[in-house]
């Protein structure tokens, strides 16, 4: 990873009546820009996701999502689609007067970085992504129902724990009652059980430092409940859209680097390979000794490799 530079522009942008997203710049201001786009959704950036990107070569651009992070108001659901986010993106190139930019992306910010290159091609120079996720029911069904539990029995178990035996055959639309409850103690503790489950088995080798960030009340709540409000109303998009050949078709003359984990039991590499069917001009790497997460250190270096590889384009 490249060492984490400060920025050098820091600010809020309001995108509608309710929410005012968190964004900030590093790096060269006359570098290529590229904008981050986090996973969750919910999650937030962090200081080492500017750590993929050359601060001499590149203008690095991270912000938080609707409701994420340092976004305001937190864990909020309503105007959050991922609609409203493919036009905040739009509202962050303006506001920052760039023409066409670099995209990048890992799980959940790899469907976002589909679907907003697919609604704008013209203004993505490049695509670097990581652990596809298109969002689509046989996705969700595998690492929230029926699927990750094979292999991570122990952490499934404290999954379901919160929720009846009668209401288990929907993980995802039970979880939504209790994530959505007046109660916020039931609230909270959905939440966390929730986040516990994605950060236990995120990584090939589990990570106590990530399944730690589930016990914090805020981070908790916003990554639970905004990653559920998605997957409840399947992204907001048709079942397979983004990789309809269609839709491929208009994104099919840009660059696109992908790198998958073997391993990755979150965003399987079923999806990954699907992706490079209907695009077959994509490099696909697929690293044998990695899971979900972009802190594995194989998936790490190829995608410094790859942002390298794509500044000068």
């Amino acid at each position: 990873m490249y060492s984490s530079v400060q920025p050098f522009d820091v600010g809020k942008l309001k995108v509608s009546d309710i929410h005012s997203l968190y964004y900030e710049v590093s790096g060269n201001v006359n570098g290529a820009p590229v904008v981050f786009l986090h996973g969750g959704p919910g999650s937030g950036v962090d200081v080492k996701d500017r750590g993929f990107f050359n601060p001499e070569k590149y203008k690095i651009i991270l912000f938080d999502q609707r409701g994420s992070g340092k976004s305001t108001p937190n864990a909020c659901l309503e105007e959050n689609t991922t609609w409203d986010l493919v036009k905040d993106i739009e509202k962050l190139r303006e506001l920052l007067k760039i023409d066409k930019w670099h995209v990048f992306g890992g799980s959940w910010g790899s469907t976002l970085s589909l679907a907003y290159t697919q609604a704008h091609p013209d203004r993505v120079k490049s695509l670097v992504l990581r652990g596809i996720f298109t969002l689509r029911k046989s996705e969700l069904k595998f690492f929230y129902q029926d699927g990750t539990s094979h292999l991570f029995p122990e952490a499934w178990d404290e999954y379901v724990a919160p929720i009846p035996e009668a209401e288990r055959q929907d993980m995802v639309l039970a979880y939504h009652a209790q994530l959505n409850a007046v109660d916020e103690s039931t609230q909270l503790k959905a939440a966390k059980a929730w986040t516990k489950w994605e950060m236990s088995t995120s990584r090939l080798k589990v990570s106590a430092e990530a399944v730690a960030e589930a016990e914090k009340d805020e981070f908790a709540l916003a990554f639970a409940r905004i990653e559920n409000h998605y997957f409840v109303n399947e992204g907001f998009m048709r079942d397979g859209q983004l990789l309809e050949k269609q839709e491929i078709d208009k994104i099919r003359h840009i660059p696109c680097i992908v790198v998958q984990g073997r391993y990755d039991v979150v965003c399987p590499a079923t999806t990954a390979y699907a992706l490079k069917k209907v695009w077959p001009e994509i490099t696909l790497h697929v690293v044998a000794d990695a899971g979900h997460s972009s802190r594995e250190p194989g998936i790490e270096k190829l995608l410094i490799e790859a942002t390298d590889k794509m500044v000068d384009m």
